[in-house]
C-alpha cells in the first residue's frame, strides 16, 4: 500500500519535521497536501477569510477589531512572520492546506511541549468551497501522522464547541477520543463557550491515520 511523501522544505529549524512539504493524499474533492504558510499567501488568504466570514466567525476566537481589518490582505505579513518565528523556535507547525496545489485553508499544531509530556493541539479551517470533500480529514491526518512521525510527538489534542458538528465528525473518522468538556473554555462572538476536548497519542494509531483512511476507502495516494 503506498503512503503519502514527506518531504523536507529546508534545514534549520529548531524542532524535528520542520519545515517540511507532506503529501498528497486523494480524495473526493482532489489531491490534498500540506506545506508551510508564505508570505505571498497574503491575496488568497485574505480573499477566502473574507468571502467565508459566515462560515468562518462563529467557531473563531474573539480578537481585537473588526473581522474585515483582521483579513484584509496587509494584516497578512504580520500573521504569517509571527507564525513562522514560533516555528523557528520549535513551538508551532504552521501548514498550509492545498487542494490540487492551491491554497485552500490552514492546519496549526500549536504549543509544542517536549520533554516528559511530548504533546501540541492541532487546529484546522477550509475554505467554505472545499467543505465537504474530505479535505479537512486528509490534511489532519496528514498532520497528525508528522506529529506522531518526524516531530516525534506522543500526544495530540483538538478542542471543538458541541455545536460544530462538522469537525467532530472529522475528528470522529480519525479515531480521535472524546475526554470531556472544558467549561467556558474560549471567548468566541462575544460570550466564553464550552468546548469538548479530542486527544490521540502515538499507541492509538501504531499505522498512522492515512493508512487508516486508505484502508476504510477514503482516501488513496496520489
Amino acid at each position: 500500500m503506498g503512503v503519502p511523501r514527506t518531504t523536507f522544505a529546508g534545514a534549520g529549524g529548531r524542532h524535528p519535521g520542520w519545515p517540511a512539504v507532506l503529501g498528497g493524499l486523494r480524495v473526493p474533492a482532489g489531491e490534498v497536501g500540506l506545506r508551510p504558510i508564505r508570505l505571498r499567501d497574503a491575496t488568497v488568504w485574505s480573499r477566502l477569510r473574507l468571502r467565508d466570514v459566515h462560515h468562518l466567525q462563529p467557531w473563531e476566537p474573539t480578537a481585537p477589531g473588526t473581522w474585515t481589518d483582521r483579513h484584509a490582505m496587509l494584516s497578512w505579513p504580520a500573521q504569517c512572520t509571527s507564525l513562522r518565528s514560533m516555528a523557528r523556535r520549535g513551538h508551532a507547525l504552521p501548514f498550509a492546506i492545498t487542494l490540487n496545489g492551491a491554497f485552500c485553508g490552514q492546519f496549526t499544531v500549536g504549543n509544542v511541549v517536549r520533554g516528559a509530556l511530548l504533546s501540541a493541539w492541532v487546529g484546522y479551517w477550509v475554505a467554505f468551497d472545499a467543505i465537504g470533500g474530505g479535505v479537512a480529514t486528509a490534511a489532519t491526518a496528514l498532520g497528525v501522522d508528522h506529529c506522531f512521525g518526524p516531530v516525534g510527538l506522543h500526544r495530540v489534542e483538538a478542542t471543538v464547541r458541541p455545536e460544530n458538528l462538522a469537525s467532530r465528525r472529522v475528528l470522529a473518522k480519525l479515531g480521535f477520543r472524546e475526554e470531556g468538556l472544558h467549561e467556558r473554555y474560549l471567548e468566541v462572538g462575544g460570550s466564553w463557550r464550552d468546548h469538548l476536548v479530542y486527544a490521540l497519542t502515538e499507541e492509538d494509531a501504531p499505522d498512522g491515520l492515512v493508512t487508516r483512511l486508505i484502508r476504510a476507502g477514503r482516501a488513496a495516494p496520489a
